[in-house]
């Protein structure tokens, strides 16, 4: 303590740090998120616009989809990079209802923001949060439908529900594959791709169940866990989407890196037999530096013969298997590709690593990373029939007819262009993790905003119930829940005010004239109804079709809680100062260059955030201020 009684400064952060508090950064926080979520929000829906995002190297993506779009915006606000990892776990989890699960938490963030404002403390919030979360999640239970032909086991709880609309799996698959790609660039062309996205996943499926038994002594994921390296999806561009195909328990992959003698081989087998290599089978390049003594001008020769000698070794080892068929992930050189010429073997070298994989689980071939011992009979795989098929402009090795249990699928894309390709990708992407998730929690609710209106209702009941800001905050959660309703008709350009409006009617209606079942249930007839994009108006989504996976709602509702809690739950924001490092400066001007859309996110953070109350300090990321106070 010095002289004049004052005690000395303690200094925990690095100078330059800005530090917020209180309520305003709490409402700077909302703020950013309202700006992320306006940026997708015209996505939403089969009627929902594109998004043209051009990067700094110069790659143009074109895209509806919620996750890729938000992933391309390289969001800064810490906060709002919340809203980024849910729609990211929302694809990797389930596939589709990336943007809804943005939308659904920013808009209830967007709803808390007034109590907030009148002193409503963020743990009260969360709190009534919890319960709704609760009551929404045993909604969805009592209201998703199983197939008949499938047990689950809750059929109890929606016992009323499954009976009173009979589902067969195959119907459900189909519908709900159809109904992903409906809001997608090739939503013209869902009947021509659901039966195919069906047919890929469903043989793993069948596969798992008849090795039900045996993954689960031994704790082992199935199939379907790991669809990714089962089903490859390749790009081809040129032609027309319809002329896109399927090869079903096969493999199929793009004409490698060859050299002379290539097209002398035979591009056609018939039950062949195929070998598969980690080798590389060419000469080896002398290194410049390489220093061999000899005394004999003979011995040269003789060192140059020992060379060709492995390399024909290596050779004579593949023909010898019996194999008509090489492959293998390092090159294969002029050489070895003449020799196999002339011996009428096909040889492919560099062939991707995912490829080979792929292979190899289909043809039952096992990948030889060693030559010395020669090869046997049981390392080789086969196939019905192997053939190089021109497509467009590209040459594809086609495996077809695998010996069982035919796990293996690959779907070639047909477009115009590369933009449209890489999107119909994407679309074939969601579909394909929407039909895998149906199959492991087999069970679906109406889409088309029904579901998000009759949870809003038993939200409401619930409310009324209920003392005090509990009341209030669940009916800004039922709220926030008609946003998905709402949005997609203003997508369409229809009047949201009168669809809600029938909507809430519509179900209000079908819950007082509901007669009770057996189990103290009310059979709720009208609980369906939706949006109708096609006409205008309500509808019942269920009868049109529009089938969504339960799950997929489950996990979509879930996300946008826990991410608004997480939001509510920050009382302070701190941020450290630029590094000091003299190159900092130039490397962070080059990293905001190649960022894209950067300048538009920056544009309506700022906005967002001169939008609430209280003094602002600090700078989070190039035009978004953090509101500074002690508010609370």
């Amino acid at each position: 303590m010095n002289q004049f009684g004052m005690r000395p400064g303690i200094i925990l952060l690095r100078e330059g740090t800005d530090t917020s508090q209180g309520k305003p950064q709490l409402i700077s926080n909302i703020n950013a998120c309202q700006a992320v979520a306006d940026t997708i929000r015209s996505t939403l829906g089969p009627a929902g616009r594109d998004k043209l995002v051009s990067a700094g190297n110069g790659k143009v993506t074109i895209s509806n989809d919620g996750a890729t779009i938000m992933k391309l915006l390289e969001i800064e606000h810490a906060a709002a990079r919340t809203l980024v990892d849910i729609s990211t776990s929302q694809d990797a989890a389930v596939g589709d209802g990336t943007t809804s699960v943005v939308l659904l938490a920013a808009e209830l963030l967007t709803r808390l923001k007034p109590l907030i404002e009148e002193g409503v403390h963020p743990q009260t919030l969360i709190k009534y949060l919890r319960q709704g979360q609760t009551l929404i999640l045993e909604t969805l239970t009592r209201l998703a439908i199983h197939p008949i032909d499938v047990d689950h086991n809750n059929r109890t709880a929606t016992a009323e529900a499954t009976a009173k609309h009979q589902v067969n799996l195959d119907d459900m698959l189909l519908k709900t594959a159809k109904t992903a790609l409906n809001s997608k660039l090739i939503a013209n062309h869902k009947d021509f791709f659901a039966p195919m996205v069906v047919q890929a996943v469903k043989a793993l499926y069948s596969y798992d169940l008849q090795q039900q038994e045996s993954l689960s002594k031994t704790g082992t994921s199935g199939a379907l866990d790991d669809l990714k390296s089962w089903i490859a999806i390749k790009q081809i561009p040129g032609g027309d989407v319809g002329q896109s195909f399927l090869v079903l328990g096969g493999v199929a992959f793009a004409k490698t890196f060859s050299y002379a003698g290539f097209e002398q081989m035979t591009k056609r087998f018939v039950n062949p037999k195929i070998l598969l290599l980690n080798v590389e089978l060419e000469l080896k390049a002398e290194k410049e530096n390489a220093e061999v003594r000899i005394t004999d001008p003979a011995d040269y020769q003789s060192i140059v013969d020992a060379e060709w000698q492995v390399i024909l070794d290596k050779l004579n080892a593949c023909v010898d298997s019996g194999a008509n068929i090489v492959l293998s992930k390092l090159p294969i050189g002029d050489l070895a590709t003449q020799y196999f010429a002339d011996r009428g073997l096909f040889c492919a070298g560099r062939v991707h690593e995912a490829d080979l994989k792929r292979v190899a689980q289909a043809t039952g071939a096992v990948v030889q990373t060693s030559m010395s011992q020669g090869f046997t009979s049981s390392v080789l795989g086969t196939c019905g029939l192997f053939e190089e098929r021109q497509v467009g402009d590209q040459r594809f090795n086609v495996f077809s007819d695998c010996p069982p249990p035919q796990l293996t699928s690959t779907l070639l894309l047909r477009g115009g262009t590369e933009q449209f390709i890489a999107e119909s990708e994407r679309s074939v992407h969601d579909a394909l993790m929407v039909v895998k998730r149906c199959l492991q929690a087999p069970a679906i609710v109406a889409g088309g905003g029904a579901v998000e209106m009759e949870l809003a209702r038993a939200l409401l009941q619930k409310a009324l119930q209920m003392p005090g800001k509990g009341q209030v905050v669940l009916e800004a959660l039922a709220k926030a829940l008609e946003v998905i309703p709402r949005q997609l008709c203003d997508n369409a350009g229809f009047d949201s005010t009168d669809i809600l409006a029938a909507l809430r009617q519509q179900h209000a209606i079908s819950i007082n004239n509901a007669t009770v079942g057996d189990d103290g249930i009310k059979n709720n007839d009208a609980c369906w109804y939706g949006v109708d994009l096609v006409d205008g108006g309500i509808c019942d989504t269920l009868e049109r079709g529009i089938w969504e996976p339960a799950d997929n709602k489950r996990h979509a509702l879930t996300a946008a809680l826990e991410a608004a809690m997480v939001i509510l739950s920050i009382d302070e924001t701190v941020v450290a100062p630029p590094s000091q490092d003299p190159g900092a400066a130039a490397t962070g001007m080059m990293n905001s260059q190649n960022k894209p859309m950067s300048s538009m996110m920056n544009s309506a953070m700022q906005t967002a955030s001169s939008g609430g109350g209280g003094a602002r300090s600090g700078q989070l990321a190039p035009g978004v201020s953090y509101m500074k106070g002690r508010g609370g």
